[in-house]
């Protein structure tokens, strides 16, 4: 039964009812928003989908922050646009599309792993992308991006949760001072930079978790003595 056992922390049956209330109310309005262009059809494609997971499902990830959602989304499909006009192999050009997309998001602190998928369908075409030709990144990627993020403030707000995401610092009588053999923030920044991988978590909200351990610790401690 471990193989069901949730993921992330966190991820109550009650989190992930909210998680999937939000999602479809925030994939349906975006969708609906296609009504008011004259294509009159829903204003959607399939990597939005991604993007509303990570919006409403995990809205403390740095991934799931505005400027990733919008900015990745719109920056990869110009990326994708781009590689389709310069490369007609589609086989090099889905490749290429999604790399570059990878390296521009990353130099505009903007990586939304749904952009990759937004980057591929923008470089191997489609009847999505044929539709708007070169407005797709702006409609229907920009357009939907700025509504799901939009959606998503508004439906965080109602449910009172953070997003977008702002770590709160701990609580000074819940969490002691660090004593001469604790671990400070270097030390964490030392740790993270030997193990050599990244994880899905603002360094704010790391430094605050393990502060809350050290108090925990503390308390245990202290009971025991």
């Amino acid at each position: 039964m471990k193989l069901f056992n949730p993921i992330l922390a966190g991820a109550t049956i009650s989190e992930r009812s909210i998680a999937c209330l939000g999602a479809f109310a925030g994939v349906a309005l975006t969708a609906a928003m296609g009504f008011l262009f004259p294509i009159h059809s829903p204003l959607v494609v399939a990597p939005i989908g991604a993007s509303a997971v990570l919006i409403f499902a995990v809205p403390a990830s740095p991934l799931a922050q505005p400027w990733p959602v919008i900015g990745g989304n719109t920056i990869s499909a110009f990326v994708g646009l781009c590689v389709a006009w310069a490369i007609p192999d589609v086989t090099i050009a889905a490749a290429c599309s999604v790399a570059l997309a990878i390296a521009v998001m990353s130099l505009t602190r903007s990586l939304h792993p749904p952009g990759g998928a937004v980057a591929l369908t923008a470089a191997v075409g489609g009847p999505a992308v044929a539709k708007w030709g070169a407005f797709f990144p702006i409609v229907p990627i920009g357009v939907s991006s700025l509504s799901l993020v939009a959606l998503g403030v508004a439906f965080h707000a109602l449910s009172r949760r953070s997003y977008p995401h702002r770590a709160q610092p701990a609580q000074a009588s819940s969490v002691p001072q660090y004593s001469a053999g604790s671990f400070s923030s270097r030390d964490i920044d030392d740790a993270l930079e030997q193990m050599g991988e990244t994880f899905d978590i603002a360094r704010e909200d790391l430094d605050r978790l393990l502060q809350f351990a050290e108090a925990s610790a503390a308390r245990r401690q202290a009971s025991n003595s």
